[in-house]
């Protein structure tokens, strides 16, 4: 797999070495946050633009709420905006700056879980450790367990993963990367191409005959709809707006669901991602 991944590997700009040598660790960290629940292809312009803009922790701290939630743009789940916010500060406040190579010390900054405080520690510093996404447990439960889809995540996932990552770093920081690549574009959800695929012959899926062992996994809720877009409709108002702020009776006036609207309002304001004052609704400052 390790040799299929060398020579199939996606050319993507967090895996070039110039994006290292420039952006270090924080590229990394600004990479893994955008890429939670969003596609590659809208990721990567957006990072492109986030990092000539803010290549630095302590150029991002620097910047306002409202600067941040207005370049997060269409990614979706604006909350990763403010929480990577939070965490370039930190960094400064915490690190002098420097972004951690401490798998605790990743994991104590705001919006940081398991797997990224573990993909930053891996693909930039080279450390070993498992690295688990959806792609990873997907993989694991076919090759290893027979299963058509992996069960929810849960933290024995880790120690899988740690089970079959050869001894030397390196070489586990390609695997891990190598076993994620696979998921992705081989070993995928809906149609995987095990013609295609590097480790076919030691499968156990393949080998059973590829059963529907059925799938356990939470369904994510429509977004045509939803609340979600609700919130988004909002926002996107807002950072489309002159100084980003409006009358709140003119946000979405002509939303279909105004209870639904209201709702996405209230919980925008919750989350920290806009503010309300004397009839307005605004970005944060």
């Amino acid at each position: 797999m390790v040799e299929w991944y060398s020579e199939a590997a996606r050319d993507l700009p967090w895996r070039r070495r110039a994006f290292s040598d420039r952006y270090g660790a924080w590229g990394t960290l600004v990479s893994e946050f955008m890429l939670q629940q969003t596609p590659v292809n809208r990721v990567i312009p957006h990072l492109e633009a986030w990092l000539h803009r803010w290549p630095t922790p302590a150029a991002m701290a620097s910047a306002t709420p409202a600067e941040v939630v207005h370049q997060w743009a269409n990614l979706g789940y604006p909350r990763r905006a403010l929480w990577l916010h939070r965490a370039a500060v930190e960094i400064v406040e915490r690190h002098d700056g420097i972004v951690p190579r401490d798998v605790p010390a990743l994991l104590a900054l705001s919006g940081i879980g398991e797997y990224t405080a573990r993909a930053i520690a891996v693909f930039h510093y080279g450390d070993r450790h498992p690295v688990v996404d959806t792609n990873t447990r997907r993989v694991i439960a076919r090759v290893v367990d027979g299963r058509s889809q992996p069960g929810p995540p849960a933290k024995h996932d880790l120690t899988r993963m740690s089970e079959l990552l050869p001894e030397s770093e390196a070489e586990s920081a390609v695997f891990n990367a190598a076993t994620m690549e696979l998921g992705a574009v081989i070993c995928t959800a809906r149609s995987p191409r095990c013609d295609a695929c590097p480790v076919a012959y030691a499968c156990a899926w393949l080998a059973a005959g590829r059963p529907d062992t059925g799938d356990t996994r939470r369904r994510q809720a429509r977004f045509e709809g939803s609340d979600r877009q609700a919130r988004g409709a909002v926002l996107r108002s807002l950072r489309e707006a002159s100084g980003h702020a409006l009358p709140a009776s003119e946000v979405v006036a002509d939303w279909p669901d105004t209870a639904q609207r209201d709702r996405a309002i209230d919980s925008l304001v919750v989350d920290g991602l806009i503010e309300a004052a004397d009839g307005m609704l605004l970005l944060p400052r």
